[in-house]
Order: C-alpha cells, then sequence, then structure tokens
C-alpha cells in the first residue's frame, strides 16, 4: 500500500522571534520529532519550515497540496495568533485534523518555570479552532502528549479514514451478476449511489470474462503455483482443478485491473459453464483484497465500495458477515462462503476442494485459515433510504482459534465485542445494519467519524 501523505503544519509566533530567540532551537527540535513520531505511524511526512505570518502559512500549505499531501495536520509549537493562521486555512483545501500536544508530559507546580514558555500551546489551539468553526470550517482535533499517549496515533488514525472517505467517493466497483435474488438490505440503485455517493458500478460482460481467462498463459498459472506453494499448504487440490480455477481467478484479476476498479463483487448464482465464470474464484476474492481490491459477497456494490476504500487506509481490512452468536462467552462467529483477506490470516492457509453445489462447475478450490487474533473494529455502512445512511461501528476483539478447531474448511473469525452480546445485536439492528460488514484490525471505532461526516451521515459507536 503506497503511503499517505500529509502536511505537517508548524503554527508559531513572530514576536517569540524578535523577544524570544533563544526558544528557537528547541521549538524546531520538536517539530522534528513529532514529524519523526508521526512518521512512526506509517505516514509519510512532509514538512514546511516554521511558519508565523499569513504569508508564511499560505506558502506551506499551498506546497503540501502541490506535493501531493491528502491531509493537513496542525502543530502549535507555542501559542500561535489565529488572525495570521486564519484565511490560509479557510482557502485550504484539504481536510484539517489538529495534534493538540505539547514538548513536555509534566508541568507541575515543583517544576521548571521555563516550560510555560514552551508548553502554553494549547490555548493556541483554542484560539484558531474558534476562528474554524466560526469560518465553517470542518476539522478533527485529538489531544495527548505526543511520546506518553497514543494521539499520534489516533491521528493517523484519522488521517486514513479521510482517505478512506475520498475513496469512496470515487469508487469504481465491478459486479458478476445480479445482486442476489430476495436480499434488500444493501440494495440501493446504481444511480442512486452514484449521485448520493459517488459510487460508480461497472457491469461485467460474460464474453469478456471469459476472454480474459483463455488468454491467462500457462506460465502465469505456473508461477501463481510455485508462489502458492511456498505459502499454502495443499490439502487435496489437483494439478487440473488449480489450473481450471485459477485461469479464470487471473482473468477476473485481468478484468478489474483493465477496468480501474477498486473493488468487486461476486454473486456466486453467477457461475456456471455457460456463463463465462466457469468456476467461482473464491481465491480471487481473498487475494483482491490482499492487494488492496475491495470485495463483498452476492453482488452487494455498496459494502464491496466500503470495503475497497477502507482498504486505502488499513490494509488488514476484510469483508466479512456475523453468522451465528455465542451467547455464553459473548462472542459472533465471522464468516462467509470462501472470502476474506488474507493479510488477516491466522495461521498458514489451506488450499481445499471447497464444496460447490450452486452451479453446474464442479467445486473449486478456496484459501481457508481463520482469521488472527487482535484489537479489531467491526463497521457497517447501511443505506437507510431517502438519502440517508449510516456508519455503524463497534469496538472488539478477534479471539485466537485453538488447533482443535473444526471450523477448518469455512471462513471463521471469532469477534468478541468490547459491549454485551446482546446489547450489541440489539443497537445494531435498531440503526439499520446490514448483514454485510467489513472487519478492521488495529483502529478504535471513533477513528471512523470522518468518513460519516464527509458525507454527512450518521455515525453510531456501538
Amino acid at each position: 500500500m503506497k503511503p499517505i501523505k500529509i502536511g505537517l503544519l508548524p503554527l508559531y509566533v513572530k514576536l517569540y522571534d524578535e523577544c524570544l530567540s533563544w526558544m528557537r532551537p528547541k521549538v524546531e527540535a520538536y517539530y522534528a520529532d513529532v514529524t519523526e513520531k508521526m512518521r512512526a505511524t506509517g505516514l509519510e511526512v512532509l514538512t514546511s519550515p516554521i511558519c508565523r505570518l499569513e504569508d508564511e502559512f499560505r506558502a506551506a500549505i499551498t506546497q503540501f497540496e502541490r506535493e501531493g499531501a491528502e491531509v493537513l495536520v496542525t502543530l502549535h509549537l507555542a501559542y500561535s495568533p489565529s488572525l495570521q493562521s486564519e484565511k490560509p486555512l479557510k482557502e485550504c483545501r484539504l481536510p484539517i485534523v489538529i495534534l493538540d500536544t505539547t514538548p513536555d508530559f509534566e508541568f507541575f507546580p515543583e517544576g521548571s518555570t521555563e516550560g510555560i514558555d514552551y508548553d502554553h500551546g494549547i490555548h493556541g489551539v483554542q484560539d484558531m479552532c474558534n476562528l474554524l468553526i466560526r469560518n465553517e470550517k470542518p476539522f478533527s482535533i485529538f489531544a495527548g502528549h505526543y511520546i506518553e499517549s497514543d494521539v499520534c496515533q489516533k491521528v493517523a488514525d484519522c488521517v486514513r479514514a479521510h482517505v478512506a472517505a475520498k475513496a469512496l467517493a470515487t469508487a469504481r466497483v465491478g459486479i458478476i451478476g445480479e445482486p442476489f435474488d430476495g436480499m434488500g438490505d444493501f440494495r440501493v440503485p446504481y444511480e442512486t449511489l452514484k449521485e448520493e455517493i459517488g459510487i460508480e458500478v461497472i457491469p461485467y460482460d460474460p464474453t469478456v470474462i471469459a476472454s480474459y481467462a483463455d488468454k491467462v498463459s500457462n506460465e502465469q498459472i505456473l508461477s501463481l503455483k510455485e508462489e502458492d506453494s511456498a505459502r499454502f499448504d495443499n490439502d487435496g487440490v489437483s494439478d487440473a482443478l488449480y489450473e481450471e480455477v485459477t485461469r479464470v481467478s487471473l482473468g477476473v484479476k485481468a478484468w478489474y485491473e483493465t477496468e480501474k476498479l477498486d473493488s468487486f463483487t461476486v454473486n456466486f448464482l453467477a457461475a456456471g459453464k455457460t456463463t463465462g465464470l466457469r468456476h467461482m474464484p473464491f481465491d480471487r476474492a481473498c487475494r483482491a483484497m490482499e492487494e488492496g481490491v475491495g470485495y463483498a459477497g452476492e453482488g452487494d456494490v455498496l459494502t464491496a465500495a466500503f470495503v475497497g476504500a477502507l482498504l486505502h487506509g488499513w490494509e488488514n481490512t476484510s469483508f466479512v458477515e456475523m453468522f451465528c452468536p455465542n451467547w455464553k462467552d459473548e462472542y459472533v462467529f465471522l464468516s462467509h462462503m470462501g472470502e476474506y483477506n488474507l493479510r488477516v490470516a491466522g495461521k498458514r492457509p489451506r488450499m481445499i476442494v471447497r464444496s460447490f453445489p450452486f452451479a453446474d462447475t464442479g467445486d473449486p478450490y478456496a484459501i481457508m485459515a481463520p482469521m488472527m487474533p487482535g484489537k479489531a473494529v467491526l463497521v457497517n455502512l447501511a443505506p437507510l433510504g431517502k438519502g440517508r445512511y449510516a456508519l455503524i461501528a463497534m469496538d472488539g476483539t478477534m479471539q485466537a482459534v485453538s488447533d482443535n478447531s473444526r471450523f477448518v474448511n469455512v471462513v471463521n473469525g471469532w469477534f468478541k465485542p468490547n459491549t454485551d452480546l446482546r446489547t450489541v445485536l440489539q443497537t445494531y439492528s435498531k440503526n439499520g445494519g446490514t448483514h454485510h460488514s467489513a472487519l478492521v484490525y488495529g483502529i478504535e471505532a471513533e477513528s471512523l467519524a470522518p468518513i460519516a461526516e464527509a458525507f454527512g451521515w450518521s455515525f453510531t459507536v456501538i
């Protein structure tokens, strides 16, 4: 995944350079240190000369925009009077995220009074935020010490959410087949998705998919097979079946790459000997998400677009469905027929022959592994009609799966929400949550708020 660029804007006051010039070395060192802490979160950080006057702020922001920054992060190095930065921030085309921090972790009666000069940036933040609100300029803000708290990570996740929102607004989603007959919760007319969100839907032509598959070379198949042999255990997948399914899989890949799709979705009932999709490409869905291409099942273009957008920010994102509750231990079983992001595999994956009685294609192979344990957020984008959408998220933990698990031939993940399961399920459905969702590892639910804010959607954290 290509690193996300931010512009880290340093705010200061000219008066201090004139009257307190001895502050400069420590202030510059502080800016450099925060820059490195933000880079440690995985972002590419653009910097500028320290800004004090309106022209300096404008020049820095223009530089960031020109160099491809996707979000502006502000950092008060000490106090900075808001009228100097007001107009450049109002004119800024980038989303604004405020890092509200100070050089020192402690400020207390017995400590050094020198800290007064360096640690009063918070009232510069307050000055600036008031002007942003009066100018109706949206912003996000996170406060805490940049070393002794997780504030830099929170800023980074907020940045990624802004990038995901931007990606969703320009998403190109391919669909193989039609939405599953009878499933209503994720359905939105394609023209409505384009008008309300920006999602463009590209239906597949069966003959085109077949032609892409036919053009796959034996060399391509052998090359992938060599990689797969190193990565996966093979539980009975014959060379002939591997070649058949992989030819279809690489054909689907050629289709979405040629069409420049950000995501795609497959209705498994579209598979068939005469449809052009000669096998259900379970493996391609897994590989696509691993490569940063979004996916959802059953012809759900909305969730596919959402998963693809989230992958712009967090590579450990997967399409999931809540299947079965464990009321006793308060967790829920996440699964699907054969599609999940290979990046979240918790054990060495196995290539198996997957029973597929739904078409005349025969059984394809699939790549199975339990989902890895760790902190995660389950998040859902729900259409509510009349131009309304809800973003619903819950914090939780993916549970480790023992070697004695019987769920070896199905996609399986075990999500334990931080809130009791009864409340979670009641609140989720009360807010309109659909049965197709995304799972994002390593973040907190609140980090996703900028996505809802960007589109004017409701946002609920359970």
